[in-house]
């Protein structure tokens, strides 16, 4: 289980909500899912996306899969997977920062999570705390993450 923050193509005239719920509807969890099949213009977005993140943020490992492309950033605040599939993304942060360790981590996060809005045209919605990135609070997000983190790790540990 992770602290997922999630990006969507939104049309305009539509909200989040509206697409995450198209998108859901489609899912068959007993089809096989299709391969990633991005256009130039997109991977060029992934490019710039990675090359930003490691100047701005710090050093990233990144690798192409069947469905994403997937970016790892491991530093001082701590770990988090970004995995990006053209129209879609999302960043995954393991519940492994109880409390106030959880600041650093979930800042990071959303300074990526800015960047993919920014770079990639996404709509970047945080369903932990139910807050839409560009708007949303680093601090409500952390205490979520540091929560459930302690809780996790006082109970299941």
């Amino acid at each position: 289980m992770t602290y997922d923050i999630y990006f969507l193509r939104v049309e305009p005239g539509r909200t989040f909500d509206e697409t995450m719920q198209e998108v859901n509807s489609a899912y068959d969890p007993e089809a096989e899912p299709d391969p990633m099949n991005l256009t130039g213009d997109q991977r060029a977005v992934w490019d710039r996306l990675t090359q930003r993140i490691s100047r701005e943020v710090g050093p990233i490992t990144s690798e192409e899969y069947l469905y994403s492309l997937t970016l790892w950033r491991d530093g001082p605040a701590g770990h988090l997977q970004l995995d990006y599939a053209g129209d879609s993304a999302s960043i995954e942060i393991s519940y492994r920062y109880p409390g106030q360790a959880a600041l650093p981590i979930m800042a990071e996060a959303y300074r990526i999570a800015r960047m993919v809005e920014e770079e990639c045209g996404l709509e970047g919605y945080d369903a932990e705390v139910d807050q839409s990135i560009r708007t949303g609070e680093v601090d409500v997000a952390a205490a979520k993450l540091g929560g459930v983190s302690h809780w996790a790790h006082s109970h299941l540990t």
